[in-house]
């Protein structure tokens, strides 16, 4: 199982949290949007680690700037790192970043 396939099945409760992984980037955005627009949430958290951090911030920006340019912002980034023990069971650290939305004040 790829990484990014493992992280999007973890903590699954939280429906406001998009898990990024290998899936189309579109999918990403629409669920962002989809959350903002369908669901009403007021800050969506769009979360990924590793070779998936670029993908997260580029889903963030377009989310922003072309979808619901002027209705949404970016609140709060938050990074770290996470240890787990991979196949070889080698200890592995992978960076891991959260991009908070947040609908701008009006």
């Amino acid at each position: 199982m790829s990484e990014g396939t493992e992280y999007e099945n973890e903590r699954r409760e939280d429906s406001n949290t998009i898990f990024v992984g290998s899936r189309p980037f579109m999918n990403y955005v629409t669920g962002v949007v989809m959350q903002f627009t369908t669901q009403g949430a007021t800050e969506v958290c769009v979360k990924a680690r590793g070779k998936f951090i670029s993908r997260a911030v580029d889903i963030a920006e377009v989310t922003c700037k072309r979808f619901l340019e002027g209705q949404i912002e970016v609140k709060n980034i938050r990074i770290n790192s996470e240890e787990f023990t991979n196949n070889e069971n080698r200890l592995v650290r992978v960076s891991t970043i959260e991009v908070f939305l947040g609908k701008k004040s009006q």
